[in-house]
């Protein structure tokens, strides 16, 4: 990471890195996502559903998605955030769009604080770097605009020491574009950035408002390499390169994975 990488998510909980992919990679992508989206039941193969907001195992539906697991704008920041042991424990895709389950909804606030207790995740300083053991990449393949909706997160409070009060930000559940409470931001990424954010920061979502166009990100989950095996299932580990299986894969925290020792990762 770089020091103001550091500073900024230390401070703020989160980092939005722009446009981070570009040209003919986001273009195959985009068509990639594209084509999973719009695809039929019977079109997809096993381990894919398109019939809802999220997609499952949608990093792994073709190389121009999987590629994104180990993009090098991100890389860095995963390897530091994990102490150079990083898995991949699994990763979706989210097409926010009407006419779907949960297409147009507001999602909660909501934190892994909240949700399973003040123990249970990790945001520390450990010799000048983040070590952050929760945390997740949203590349995102298509525009966000000031007033469509999506991503909120209450910036600094990954390091609250107090409980929200649930009353506060509309009973948590903030859900008027035009309407959103202090102390809460809307994210608006264009394609082709990548938002992280750790887990401990209280984040949500607000409906998607357009009706000609989705919302369409990854979003790709990371945690050190020894708290258990990844929830990708098998019929879908078949698809993927050995350099994504070793990203997903369990190992000790004495081990350190080859993916590791390279800055920049093409899959073979």
């Amino acid at each position: 990471m770089t020091p103001e990488q550091r500073y900024l998510f230390d401070v703020m909980g989160y980092l939005h890195l722009r446009q981070a992919i570009q040209g003919a990679e986001l273009m195959a992508a985009q068509e990639a996502a594209d084509t999973y989206i719009n695809s039929t039941q019977d079109k997809l193969p096993s381990g894919f559903d398109s019939s809802g907001k999220h997609l499952p195992n949608g990093f792994a539906f073709a190389k121009p998605l999987e590629a994104l697991t180990l993009h090098p704008a991100s890389w860095p920041i995963i390897k530091e955030l994990t102490n150079n042991r990083p898995q991949l424990a699994r990763g979706t895709m989210i097409a926010d769009r009407f006419g779907v389950p949960e297409g147009g909804e507001a999602l909660r606030l909501h934190c892994a604080r909240e949700d399973y207790g003040r123990d249970r995740n990790c945001f520390e300083n450990r010799n000048g770097k983040i070590y952050c053991d929760d945390f997740v990449v949203f590349p995102y393949l298509t525009d966000v605009h000031p007033g469509d909706g999506g991503l909120l997160v209450i910036p600094g409070s990954h390091k609250a020491e107090f409980d929200r009060p649930s009353t506060l930000f509309n009973n948590g559940t903030p859900d008027d574009v035009n309407d959103i409470p202090e102390g809460v931001v809307n994210i608006t990424p264009k394609a082709g950035d990548i938002v992280i954010i750790s887990e401990l920061l209280s984040h949500g979502a607000l409906p998607w408002k357009p009706r000609d166009r989705y919302r369409c990100i990854l979003t790709l989950r990371y945690r050190p390499q020894n708290r258990g095996e990844s929830r990708v299932p098998a019929e879908v580990r078949e698809r993927l390169s050995p350099e994504t299986l070793e990203l997903i894969s369990h190992a000790d925290l004495s081990h350190t994975k080859e993916i590791v020792k390279k800055d920049v990762i093409e899959l073979t």
